[in-house]
């Protein structure tokens, strides 16, 4: 089995940590409105590349987590003059939801930020004793210099993040490429203790937490959206490693190409959106899973109605053959077919040649 690798952006072969074993942490949703097309397709290719692993013998442990919160859901919060706990659980539901519709099966664990904060002030502090992070103004930030890989994965170097960084008000970083680890409490938004006064944690370390807590250091893969490479994925290798003095802090990283509507990528910031749900309840919802997966994961997928009338078509082919053959299962296939699906899969879960071979 082959994958590509982001970190060294190349083909690999793939070996995981212990044989016949493999740990996948995928980064989940930040819940603070309701998922659109774009959300749906990370959870359906990782759903695959899980189940595939799954039916080649692995025994997977697959993890995946709910930011439940930011400063994005803290704002959303305030809009509404709700309890941020209050946007926090009905979005999530709204995301489980559309996960159930899509048939994306439940993971081993699904951690929520706000229950592993004791983890966070752990890793942080293990930064600050070993002189890779720096307590400022009650907030936390690490100090990127003091990590000599850093840019590995995304390829950017420090000269180039600092002539593109800034300092934002009220931050009072040493550095401007610096990032938050924990920041100070504000009036009216929720806090936890630390050792640096009354806070909540930055967005990257959380993953960094579950995922040691979870899969331990050195699991196989970690994945999600192509738009977390820089500077999400990149932070947590840098304060995991840092923190652990060791590496790799994941073996494979893996990261999903767009859905663009028109174009464009679809993102919340942007406003090019369509909302999932209502998809799913307009088209059959294994429709909207074939159309993730017919391109290959990493590249980009156009989102139009053409695009989806066509998955339908194809779904009405493998209902059709269904029907005609109620018991049929992969063992009856000929050798020839499943040797060509199951190269396809091992080539970079290469879905849409697999698609082929089945079709």
């Amino acid at each position: 089995m082959r994958l590509f690798n982001t970190l060294g952006n190349r083909i690999e072969e793939f070996v995981p940590r212990e044989p016949g074993k493999v740990g996948i942490y995928v980064c989940g949703p930040t819940v603070q409105a309701a998922p659109h097309v774009g959300h749906g397709r990370p959870a359906v290719v990782f759903d695959v590349i899980r189940r595939y692993l799954d039916w080649r013998g692995y025994e997977v442990t697959f993890v995946t987590n709910v930011t439940d919160v930011d400063d994005k859901i803290l704002a959303v919060a305030a809009a509404r003059g709700v309890p941020y706990t209050t946007v926090a659980a009905e979005v999530t539901e709204q995301f489980l939801r559309a996960y159930r519709l899509l048939g994306v099966a439940e993971p081993d664990v699904r951690p929520r930020a706000t229950e592993h904060i004791a983890g966070m002030v752990e890793l942080v502090q293990a930064l600050v004793d070993g002189g890779h992070a720096y307590e400022a103004g009650g907030d936390v930030y690490f100090a990127v210099a003091s990590f000599p890989g850093y840019g590995k994965l995304s390829g950017h170097d420090l000269e180039e993040l600092r002539a593109g960084a800034r300092v934002e008000p009220g931050e009072q970083k040493r550095a401007p490429e610096d990032f938050a680890l924990w920041k100070a409490a504000k009036p009216g938004e929720p806090s936890w203790e630390s050792p640096w006064g009354p806070g909540r944690p930055g967005w990257h370390i959380e993953c960094s937490a579950m995922s040691h807590k979870y899969l331990g250091f050195g699991f196989d893969i970690h994945g999600g959206g192509h738009d977390l490479i820089f500077p999400h994925h990149e932070n947590e290798i840098a304060q995991s490693e840092a923190a652990f003095e060791s590496s790799p802090f994941a073996r494979y990283w893996l990261h999903n190409g767009f859905v663009n509507l028109g174009g464009e990528k679809m993102s919340k910031s942007t406003g090019v959106v369509t909302d999932l749900l209502e998809l799913l309840e307009t088209y059959p919802p294994l429709a909207v899973r074939l159309f993730y997966f017919r391109n290959h994961y990493r590249k980009p997928v156009e989102f139009t109605d053409e695009s989806l009338q066509d998955a339908i078509g194809s779904l009405d082919r493998l209902w059709a053959f269904r029907r005609r053959f109620p018991g049929a299962a992969p063992a009856d296939a000929d050798a020839a077919t499943m040797e060509r699906f199951a190269a396809a899969m091992d080539d970079d879960f290469d879905t849409s040649a697999a698609l082929a071979a089945l079709f």
